[in-house]
C-alpha cells in the first residue's frame, strides 16, 4: 500500500508540472514526450534487473517464450487503455472546470467495484462504505457549483471509466509479469500513438518542447516512470477497489500542492473533504482488504 500512496502523492504534485508544461505545448505533444521520457527512464532499471536474473534456473523454450510475450501483450493493452483515459481527461478539461473534472475523474473509485461485479469479484460491505465516504469527500473537495453534464463532463466521465478499466487490467497482469517491463512497454505504447496523433492534429516543435523541459521531466520520470510503475508493483498485493481508494488521494495531494506552491487557499469545506478521504483510506487499510495467495481479491 505504501507504493500506491507514493504514486498518489507523485500524481498529485505533478498537476503543477502539467499546468506549466501545457503553457508551451499541446496536450498530445505533452503526453507523447512525457511517456517517452517515462519509458526511457525505466530502461536502466530493466537492465539491472536482468543482471540479477541471469543466475536463475533455466526453463523450457516454450516457458521462456510465454514469459517474454506476456509483458509485451500486457504492456500494449495497458498502454492503449492508459492513453485513451489520459486523452479523455485532457480534452474534457478544455470544456469544464478543474473542480468538476477532478470530481468526475475520481468516480473511478465507484466504477472499479461496479465493473468488478461483472467480473465475479464481490467487495466487502466495509469497502463499499469506504467508497461512499471517499466520494463524499471528493464532492466537498472538488465541486463548488451545481452538477450538470456538458460536453467536457461527458469526456471526463469517459476518462473515469477508462482509468477504472486500467486499474482492473493492471490487476490482471501485475501478478504474472515483470512490473517494470510492463510499465515501460505501456509508456512506449502511449508515446508512439500519441506522437502519431500529435503530428496529425498539432504542430510539435522542438523549441516548445525544450521550453517545457522541467515539467516534462517531472511528469515523465516521476509521474510516469515512478508513479505508474509503483501502481503496477503495489497492486500485486492489494484489492483493486482498495487500490483505487488509495490512489484517490491524488486529489488531496494536488490541492495541498496548489496551496503550498501556487498560494491556492483551502476553504473549510475543502479541508473537511480532505479529512473524509483520508478517513476512508485509513479505514480501508485497517480492514486489511488484500489478495489471497492465488491473486484473487477477498
Amino acid at each position: 500500500m505504501t507504493m500506491l500512496m507514493t504514486a498518489a502523492f507523485i500524481w498529485g504534485t505533478a498537476f503543477v508540472a502539467q499546468r506549466f508544461g501545457m503553457a508551451h505545448v499541446g496536450p498530445l505533444t505533452f503526453i507523447a514526450v512525457r511517456f517517452a521520457v517515462g519509458g526511457v527512464s525505466l530502461l536502466p532499471v530493466i537492465w539491472v534487473n536482468s543482471l540479477f536474473a541471469c543466475g536463475e534456473p533455466d526453463a523450457s523454450s516454450g516457458g521462456r517464450r510465454a514469459r517474454r510475450s506476456e509483458p509485451l501483450r500486457g504492456g500494449l493493452v495497458c498502454g492503449v487503455v492508459l492513453l485513451v483515459s489520459t486523452i479523455f481527461q485532457q480534452v474534457g478539461i478544455m470544456y469544464t472546470t478543474v473542480g468538476k473534472s477532478g470530481f468526475i475523474t475520481t468516480l473511478y473509485i465507484v466504477i472499479v467495484p461496479i465493473l468488478g461485479l461483472f467480473l465475479g469479484r464481490r467487495s466487502k460491505w466495509l469497502t463499499w462504505c469506504c467508497v461512499a465516504v471517499a466520494v463524499a469527500g471528493m464532492y466537498l473537495l472538488c465541486v463548488n457549483e451545481s452538477l450538470s453534464l456538458n460536453k467536457g463532463d461527458a469526456y471526463t466521465l469517459g476518462c473515469a471509466f477508462f482509468f477504472a478499466f486500467h486499474i482492473l487490467v493492471i490487476d490482471h497482469y501485475s501478478s504474472t509479469v515483470d512490473g517494470v517491463k510492463l510499465s515501460s512497454i505501456q509508456f512506449f505504447t502511449c508515446s508512439a500513438i500519441a506522437f502519431a496523433a500529435a503530428f496529425a492534429f498539432e504542430r510539435p516543435e522542438l523549441s516548445s518542447i525544450t521550453s517545457a523541459w522541467a515539467s516534462i521531466l517531472y511528469a515523465g520520470v516521476l509521474s510516469s516512470g515512478v508513479g505508474y510503475t509503483f501502481q503496477i508493483l503495489g497492486q500485486r498485493d492489494v484489492n483493486p477497489v482498495a487500490a483505487s481508494l488509495i490512489m484517490s488521494l491524488e486529489s488531496v495531494f494536488a490541492v495541498l500542492t496548489g496551496w503550498m506552491m501556487l498560494n491556492e487557499t483551502l476553504t473549510e469545506r475543502e479541508i473537511f473533504g480532505c479529512v473524509l478521504i483520508f478517513a476512508a483510506n485509513m479505514l480501508i487499510q485497517i480492514s486489511g482488504v488484500e489478495k489471497n495467495a492465488s491473486g484473487h481479491s477477498v
